[in-house]
C-alpha cells in the first residue's frame, strides 16, 4: 500500500540542510529507530520514501510528523520476508541517494536449538535484504557520484564476538561490517559512503514491559538509549563524508 504524493516543488528549501534534493530510502522507517531517522532526515531536507512493515497506524503517524517539516514523504505498508523482492522496493523508490536500512528481525534461541529456518530467516532478513538493497542502488549513486548508505547492526556486532543464544541473529549483522569497509573501499572515490551503527540496549515503541526492564537491569548504570540518540548520531554519520567504512558501537560500552 502506497501513500503520499510527492510534489517536488512543495519542498521548501531548508537553510543548512544537507540533504536538499535528495531522496531517501529508509527500510524499517515506519517506527522505533528507523522513524526517528526518518524525521531527522526530513529536517535535514531530504525527500523521504518510508517502507514500513505491518502497522498502517504507525506508518501514517510518522508520515504525519514529517509532513510538520514541509519535506515530501510517501509511504508504503510492506511486511518484509524471505520472499521479498529487490525491485518491488526500488520500484517504489528509483534510485534513491540516501539508503537506510533500520530493520532486521530478533532471535533468541540456543545454538543446538536453532534449525535451518531460523538460519534461513536471519541471514535472509538481517543480510541479504541489505546486501542485495546496496548491490542494487550503488551502481546509480556510482554514476551520480553520490550516495549515503547506513546500515544496523544489532547490540556487540561490532567485531567477532562469541554468543550463546543469539548466534544466527549476530552473525547475520556481524556480516554487514563486510559489507560497510567493501562499500567504502570500491565507491568512495565517487563520493559515497556506508557505514554501520551498532545500537546498545535501546527502549522503543515495540518492546513490552519484559523487555524494557531487561535493558534498564542490563544497560550500563542503568542508562537505556533513546531512539532519539540513535537517530541523532545516524544523522551526523550520513551528513559527514569522512565517516566511510566505520562501525560504531553506541552503547554506552556494554558487554553482554
Amino acid at each position: 500500500m502506497v501513500s503520499g504524493k510527492v510534489d517536488r516543488a512543495d519542498n521548501k528549501k531548508k537553510v543548512n540542510a544537507p540533504f536538499n534534493g535528495k531522496k531517501a530510502l529508509v527500510i524499517g522507517g515506519s517506527g522505533g529507530i528507523g522513524g526517528a531517522l526518518s524525521q531527522a532526515l526530513s529536517c535535514a531536507g531530504a525527500e523521504l520514501f518510508i517502507i514500513g512493515g505491518t502497522s498502517k497506524k504507525r506508518l501514517e503517524r510518522t508520515a504525519a510528523g514529517i509532513k510538520k517539516t514541509d519535506a515530501p514523504v510517501r509511504t508504503l505498508l510492506m511486511n518484509l520476508n524471505e520472499e521479498t523482492k529487490i525491485q518491488e522496493i526500488l520500484s517504489f523508490c528509483p534510485e534513491p541517494d540516501i539508503l537506510v536500512c533500520a530493520y532486521g528481525p530478533f532471535l533468541r534461541k540456543n545454538l543446538n536449538e536453532t534449525d535451518q529456518h531460523d538460519w534461513g530467516k536471519m541471514v535472509a532478513l538481517n543480510l541479504i535484504l541489505p546486501g542485495s538493497l546496496v548491490s542494487a542502488c550503488l551502481g546509480g549513486m556510482m554514476k551520480r557520484r553520490w550516495g549515503r548508505i547506513l546500515l544496523f547492526g544489532g547490540t556487540n556486532t561490532d567485531t567477532i564476538r562469541a554468543f550463546s543464544t543469539t548466534v544466527a541473529y549476530a552473525s547475520a549483522k556481524t556480516a554487514l561490517n563486510v559489507l560497510a569497509k567493501s562499500v567504502a573501499k570500491i565507491a568512495s572515490s565517487c563520493n559515497i559512503s556506508c557505514n554501520v551503527i551498532c545500537p546498545g540496549l535501546t527502549d522503543t515503541e515495540y518492546m513490552d514491559n519484559e523487555s524494557k526492564q531487561y535493558n534498564k537491569t542490563h544497560a550500563p548504570g542503568g542508562k537505556v538509549l533513546t531512539i532519539a540518540e540513535i537517530a541523532s548520531f545516524g544523522l551526523d554519520i550520513l551528513k559527514n563524508p569522512a565517516l566511510n567504512g566505520g562501525i560504531f558501537p553506541i552503547d554506552h560500552g556494554i558487554v553482554l
